[in-house]
């Protein structure tokens, strides 16, 4: 079709014709909020790289938990801080730890939100790797068991799903293994199977507490050249037992949540991560962007993609702007 035959304008002419033909749809259905626990009660510690958000204790968790129930959000998804760490992360499993609490705390005052928990040791282990080191080398064998450990603890306490990010081989086998024998059969993973080693993380890290203290993450986060091998990382957790696969960080690998979405049969999740945000933010505050315009298009655009769920600090934001 040419000029003049064809004019895209004529349904560009109106808010009413433009709703009517819009192929892309971002609901609250889509969105999962991201919160941060720390011990303590009453406390509201603001993150520095993030502005509106904090670090929470379980009575603010609960709160929040409650404000995004109202807004229409399905789904929370807790990050700990804990009080002490050490080699082992014993704190990421004790039964008293900081994201056992908080999702005992949140499914008792507000049951209507469903809860997921991170699974990782980088914020519980007192040199902020993903898994257990040893001689200053990742042991990826023999993280998997306290990875699966920390999943089962999760779980009892009322966890609904569980999400491991720790990028260990052959983690989601073995918390699948768990929890089935335990009798959590029922239980769904979300698997971060497609996490690229990125420079957007850095906001994240100061809210959980979680830099590395020596080295980096590229032994086992994924280079974010390549392509194909987030088609091996996202067959390899579907076939141990992945319900969904996340894609992360979002904004950045559009290309790579399309991919998935064309070649595997099972929900995508994307996390539009710290960065991504406080770039956002950032620019807002310095009077350059406007960054809800900024948000409700990077969403969409992820939405666009491909992405069945979207994890988003905007999250509550985006709820209250959208409507039914």
């Amino acid at each position: 079709m040419l000029f003049p035959d064809y004019r895209g304008r004529r349904l560009r002419a109106n808010h009413n014709f433009r709703r009517m033909i819009r192929e892309t749809k971002l609901s609250r259905d889509d969105l999962i909020l991201p919160l941060f626990a720390i011990e303590g009660k009453s406390v509201k510690k603001p993150i520095e790289s993030m502005p509106g958000h904090f670090q929470l204790s379980c009575d603010h968790i609960v709160s929040l938990a409650k404000d995004a129930c109202d807004a229409g959000i399905p789904a929370i998804i807790l990050f700990g801080i804990p009080d002490k760490k050490n080699p082992l992360a014993t704190r990421a499993y004790a039964s008293d730890a900081i994201v056992q609490k908080a999702v005992q705390e949140v499914k008792a005052k507000v049951p209507e939100i469903s809860v997921i928990t991170d699974v990782c040791l980088c914020a519980y282990t007192d040199h902020g790797h993903c898994g257990f080191v040893e001689n200053g080398i990742i042991d990826n064998d023999a993280s998997l068991d306290l990875l699966a450990k920390t999943a089962l603890s999760h779980v009892k306490a009322g966890a609904d799903m569980v999400a491991p990010s720790d990028m260990m081989d052959g983690r989601v086998a073995e918390i699948r293994q768990t929890l089935d024998e335990e009798g959590f059969s029922h239980i769904p993973i979300m698997s971060y199977a497609v996490k690229y080693s990125s420079a957007f993380y850095g906001p994240f890290r100061q809210a959980a507490e979680s830099a590395p203290q020596f080295g980096d993450r590229r032994t086992y986060q994924m280079d974010p050249a390549n392509s194909n091998e987030a088609i091996r990382e996202a067959t390899m957790d579907i076939e141990e037992g992945a319900d969904i696969i996340m894609v992360k960080p979002a904004l950045s690998y559009l290309d790579i949540i399309y991919r998935l979405k064309t070649e595997i049969d099972l929900p995508i999740a994307a996390y539009n991560v710290s960065g991504e945000y406080s770039i956002m933010k950032a620019g807002e505050i310095m009077g350059w962007v406007n960054a809800k315009d900024l948000i409700m298009e990077t969403l969409l655009s992820i939405k666009r993609a491909g992405a069945d769920l979207i994890l988003t600090y905007s999250a509550l934001d985006v709820a209250r702007e959208l409507k039914d």
